[in-house]
């Protein structure tokens, strides 16, 4: 994809003021509706759900990846792999992969229009009733924290290794001796090990885990008003759906 992953999108808006907790909610529910009715009027009614909130949030159309050219031809591959089944089967495969990219469309509103540092927080506070349960969820709301915030850096480390080997000679490059896949998964596994001590690092000087999650903030009445249209449009796409 020729976009960044996980940042914010600058700016303010009513999307972005949103407790982080609201949108995963909304996420969540989004998800369910579409897994429990995966209708045509379902996707749709999310579809417009999503649309509006990236105008509400101001999220520019650059800010959408663009996947690679063979992704597409993939795409065409299966959609012609079902034509001899018939029509429906087309049709299925096409709300299948309609499917896919909401759910992904979705996962990346959150990341357009949301800080990485106030997810870690809001999950503690929507998994906190597990403390009763003795379970560690400040020490998983922390490693999600640091995978999102390790994510970007990655993938930006990638990019830079596969531009790099573009640059070696050809002659190099189609030797007996050459392993792009080896090579790229020791890289990565090299970066991932180093960022990770990096950042590790940075915690402890900053006091440890429990300062990623020790100042959480709470929902308000717009997180109220968001979570009921997003849970009236999920109702109105299932009665769609079965009635």
């Amino acid at each position: 994809m020729t976009t960044v992953v996980l940042r914010q999108v600058p700016g303010s808006s009513p999307i972005h003021r949103l407790w982080a907790g609201t949108k995963l909610l909304a996420v969540l529910l989004i998800s369910i509706t579409i897994v429990v009715a995966p209708s045509w009027a379902s996707i749709g009614l999310v579809v417009g759900v999503l649309v509006v909130a990236a105008v509400i949030g101001r999220v520019p159309p650059t800010a959408v990846p663009r996947p690679p050219w063979w992704i597409w031809v993939l795409f065409l591959v299966g959609a012609l792999i079902n034509v001899p089944l018939g029509l429906d089967a087309v049709l299925l495969f096409l709300r299948s992969t309609v499917f896919a990219f909401v759910l992904l469309g979705a996962s990346l509103m959150i990341g357009w229009t949301t800080s990485m540092s106030d997810i870690a927080p809001a999950v503690a506070v929507l998994v906190s009733p597990l403390k009763k349960l003795k379970l560690p969820v400040d020490e998983w709301a922390a490693t999600l924290a640091l995978c999102l915030r390790s994510l970007p850096l990655l993938i930006e480390e990638m990019r830079t290794m596969i531009a790099a080997r573009k640059l070696r000679p050809k002659s190099v490059l189609n030797s007996a001796s050459d392993n792009s896949i080896v090579d790229l998964i020791t890289a990565t596994m090299s970066i991932a090990i180093r960022r990770a001590t990096e950042m590790g690092e940075a915690i402890t000087a900053r006091g440890g885990t429990g300062q990623i999650t020790a100042h959480p903030s709470r929902p308000g009445l717009s997180d109220a008003l968001a979570l009921a249209v997003v849970a009236l449009c999920c109702t109105a796409g299932i009665v769609l759906t079965f009635v």
